[in-house]
């Protein structure tokens, strides 16, 4: 298991204090707290596996979906074999525009995969407040990798 997906495993349950606040740790720690916090969950991940995300809109990482998507794709960091860890990309409206991203666990079929997201639930799957490990299908999702730097 990479060191992302076991961090990101043990925040499974964490949420926002108070309730619909949208105020997390992970807010407070990138500076941004009280707004949407998938992506800034996902930085958070990567910052604690030592695997620290490039300036993508913020110094800490990323905190925007669709600023994340032009980012990756200008950089060449798009893939279509997700592993463990990689960063998922979720356009829920097919219209092209990224509405919420996690982390990818493992597939579980052909079309279904395991994701670790901060910011669902079950009733909200883009800010329903908490970390949860979902079942995605992958017509919704674009996966992308960081590079290793030397």
């Amino acid at each position: 298991m990479s060191e992302i997906v076991r961090i990101a495993r043990e925040e499974i349950g964490q949420g926002e204090v108070p309730l619909n606040s949208n105020n997390t740790k992970y807010g407070e720690w990138f500076g941004l707290n009280g707004v949407a916090w998938c992506a800034i969950f996902v930085s958070w991940v990567y910052f604690k596996a030592g695997n620290v995300l490039p300036k993508i809109g913020y110094t800490k990482g990323y905190a925007g979906c669709q600023t994340a998507y032009n980012y990756f794709k200008t950089n060449g960091w798009l893939v279509t074999d997700p592993q463990p860890g990689d960063i998922v990309l979720f356009d829920w409206n097919n219209d092209g525009r990224y509405d919420h991203t996690g982390i990818f666990v493992e597939s579980v079929s052909i079309d279904k995969f395991k994701s670790i997201e901060g910011n669902t639930s079950l009733v909200n799957d883009s800010n329903g407040g908490e970390v949860m490990e979902r079942v995605r299908n992958y017509k919704s999702a674009i996966f992308a990798r960081k590079p290793i730097t030397k």
